[in-house]
């Protein structure tokens, strides 16, 4: 039979998105705290930056004050899927406490691999997550109450990379077609976007679009409606004539000065206003529609549905990383969740919500990987009567 989750009942409501704002209303967000973090004022850090890794520390020991107001907590793992972002945050994290963290992505056409390298151990199967216990162990860290766990929700804790990820991926990109579709209507032209897209969506250009999906929107939708040519804006990056998004940003923005009349000024308005008030998330109308597109393909199909199917087109929980943090819990580690998705795309809209729509993190979904949970049970089992795991 087929489990049904959402991963509040695993996390409750220690989550924050991108805006950093916790979703459990008893933790004090970024708007009040970041005097005392260090920001000389406020804004909003990304996940790369040690500042984001402040703030999270902050929501963690307001949490565990929560749980145990005289027992700070001194240790810390962290669960996630990209070496880049998510070993950044563990880096910067270990600033603050002593961290461990584990990080996987599926392979399966490689043979299994574990490798452990400063604390963190990668593995090309979610599967090994069943090994991230017994490296705990080894390390000296005590799983208990002063302990947190930092799980990373978006392609970890569901849609796991490279078994089940590409599902959000679909579902971010459907939300950039349709919002280019709508503005753009007859003119819209979906081989064009998808050459425009996928050419942009890759490594080479993020200093150019700052790997956010916003900025990607935006200019798709400003070349995709003739604003500033798609070989042009090609060959402007490579002289480097432009190099930045706020360049391109300024150039739309005069070329569009005296054409009001223009089906594209008051996207452009909106996006040109909110990135000038330093606000990450500057295309909210693409991200509403991400929202609505992304919680489309969670419990959507029936149960019956074929597992090749199911990771191909819903968006499912992994079971391996709910199992892992199901262990830790019972055992007094206090759990917590982290997405750099903006909240646009993660929260409900008020008309949504009136209708029954919930946080991703509320949304119920189906439950699928390997189960690891009685394995790491009767690892402790054997732990704590002095045996080990062969």
């Amino acid at each position: 039979m087929t489990e049904r989750a959402s991963l509040h009942a695993t996390l409750g409501d220690f989550v924050v998105y991108r805006n950093l704002k916790p979703a459990d209303e008893r933790l004090r967000d970024l708007t009040e705290i970041w005097p005392e973090i260090g920001l000389s004022s406020y804004r909003i850090p990304r996940k790369l930056e040690p500042d984001y890794a402040t703030a999270v520390v902050h929501f963690l020991d307001q949490a565990q004050a929560l749980r145990f107001p005289n027992r700070p907590l001194k240790r810390l793992l962290y669960i996630g899927d990209t070496a880049m972002n998510d070993g950044t945050a563990i880096a910067n994290l270990g600033q603050h406490r002593p961290i461990l963290g584990v990080i996987c992505a599926e392979k399966p056409r490689e043979a299994k691999k574990v490798n452990v390298n400063q604390g963190v151990m990668t593995a090309n199967r979610w599967e090994a997550l069943r090994d991230f216990v017994p490296f705990v162990v080894e390390q000296g860290f005590p799983i208990n109450e002063e302990m947190a766990a930092i799980i990373d929700l978006d392609k970890t804790a569901m849609g796991a990379r490279g078994r089940n990820d590409k599902v959000i991926d679909a579902a971010r990109v459907e939300a950039v077609r349709r919002t280019m579709a709508e503005v753009l209507g007859s003119q819209f032209d979906m081989e064009k976007f998808r050459t425009i897209y996928d050419e942009l969506n890759q490594p080479p250009y993020h200093p150019f679009t700052a790997d956010n999906q916003d900025y990607l929107a935006y200019i798709c939708l400003m070349v995709g409606g003739g604003v500033y040519d798609y070989k042009a804006l090609l060959a402007d990056l490579a002289a480097g004539r432009l190099s930045t998004f706020a360049q391109f940003v300024e150039a739309c923005a005069e070329r569009l000065r005296d054409t009001a009349s223009s089906e594209l000024l008051p996207v452009h308005q909106e996006v040109y206003a909110n990135f000038q008030r330093g606000d990450p998330t500057p295309f909210k109308s693409f991200r509403y529609r991400e929202y609505e597109e992304t919680v489309a393909r969670m419990d959507s199909l029936p149960v019956e549905t074929t597992l090749d199917k199911l990771l191909a087109e819903e968006i499912v929980i992994t079971r391996e990383v709910v199992d892992l943090a199901r262990f830790l819990q019972e055992r007094g580690v206090l759990l917590f969740g982290l997405s750099d998705k903006p909240d646009e795309a993660s929260i409900p809209r008020a008309e949504l919500a009136e209708k029954g729509y919930a946080p991703i993190h509320r949304t119920t979904m189906k439950v699928v990987g390997e189960a690891i949970y009685d394995e790491l049970g009767a690892l402790s089992v054997s732990e704590n009567s002095g045996g080990r795991r062969s």
